[in-house]
């Protein structure tokens, strides 16, 4: 391996947020940046020191660089993961993983034919709470664990369009489709906590009352049945008027815990060894002795840099599966797990909430 993996990050602005953290860890550092807007480009470029620019995708896989991060639009995901690892780079792509079963079976197939490592890019799952409450579930404290549920809440039709009033690909790919879009912030971390798959999803809308324009309706609800019978409850909604906010829950046989709704809310469990019944105690509480190592004594490259976040433990993660030539954290088959369940509710919506298979991409030829 060389001295240090060099990184090019595609899609300037949000692939911005990608830049610092590679620029921390002391094996990287980023060489090469590529936008379709050359503004955006040059303006990201010169913030961050970045030496090599492009306009082409194929010219900048063609530069000396180890590996691709993909912050681009969803429907790009596959077919740009796809080329990178053909062209022997190690990619790290932007959630959801894919937009339809067909780009699931492209992707799956082309990361067993690299030789170079995949990881879908899903920073929930490294947020202090999120790793706090993982350590938890597998130190038994929550007992077995039969329902979760996930909810994210952001009204983002301010960025359906561009400033010349112009659909974006927000427009077609995430409220243009009647489905459980972008669900993997609020699937993710409870499927990491659960460590089981999805294998059947239902799902139902409240119809369409915002924005008539999109075929999404405003709240959809999603549930999903996993592999041991337990129940997750998913709520996505990008349209309705009302400020932003993400929601976790976990229920088990010794414990529950409960995420924030807003205003002074905290983040709060009861847990069977620990409290009286129906006493709640702040999650907060429990860090001293539960929080990840990772997280409680960060590595000096982090504290030095200022940068102790969920993005940095989740690229130092891909990098060290790239040095040490094992799993990436949230491989591709993590990657399906994750998406497919959304994709396949598509099905569920239209027929009035029919349960649907989900498919286990393990599996496949």
């Amino acid at each position: 391996m060389k001295d240090r993996l060099r990184v090019g990050i595609v899609g300037a602005r949000r692939g911005a947020g990608h830049i610092r953290p590679f620029t921390t860890i002391t094996e990287t550092e980023v060489t090469a940046i590529c936008d379709l807007n050359e503004d955006t480009l040059h303006e990201v470029g010169d913030r961050y020191g970045v030496p090599k620019r492009f306009t082409d995708y194929e010219e900048m896989l063609a530069a000396d660089i180890d590996i691709v991060v993909l912050g681009t639009p969803e429907n790009l995901h596959v077919p740009q993961s796809i080329s990178g690892l053909e062209a022997g780079k190690h990619v790290v792509s932007e959630v959801t993983a894919a937009t339809s079963l067909e780009q699931c079976y492209e992707l799956v197939r082309a990361v067993r034919k690299s030789k170079t490592k995949y990881m879908m890019a899903e920073n929930k799952c490294y947020t202090r709470s999120s790793m706090l409450i993982g350590n938890m579930v597998r130190q038994g404290l929550f007992g077995d664990i039969y329902f979760g549920e996930g909810e994210y809440l952001h009204d983002i039709k301010v960025l359906h369009h561009d400033s010349g009033g112009n659909p974006t690909w927000r427009y077609y790919w995430q409220v243009g489709i009647n489905r459980c879009n972008y669900a993997t912030h609020s699937l993710g971390p409870v499927m990491d906590w659960l460590d089981e798959r999805v294998v059947s999803v239902c799902c139902l809308g409240t119809g369409v009352h915002t924005d008539p324009e999109h075929a999404m309706e405003d709240t959809v609800m999603m549930l999903c049945k996993t592999e041991s019978g337990a129940l997750i409850k998913i709520r996505i909604d990008m349209l309705s008027n009302r400020p932003a906010n993400s929601y976790l829950s976990l229920q088990g046989t010794k414990g529950c815990y409960e995420g924030t709704r807003g205003l002074k809310d905290v983040e709060k469990v009861w847990l069977a060894d620990y409290h009286q019944q129906g006493e709640w105690r702040p999650l907060a509480d429990f860090e001293d002795e539960f929080l990840p190592e990772s997280w409680k004594n960060p590595p000096e490259e982090a504290v030095k840099a200022g940068d102790v976040s969920e993005e940095y433990f989740e690229m130092r993660g891909f990098v060290d599966s790239i040095i040490n030539d094992t799993k990436p954290p949230i491989d591709v088959y993590d990657a399906m797990d994750f998406t497919v369940p959304g994709l396949v509710s598509e099905e569920s919506i239209a027929n009035g909430g029919k349960p649907v298979e989900v498919p286990d991409f393990r599996e496949i030829d």
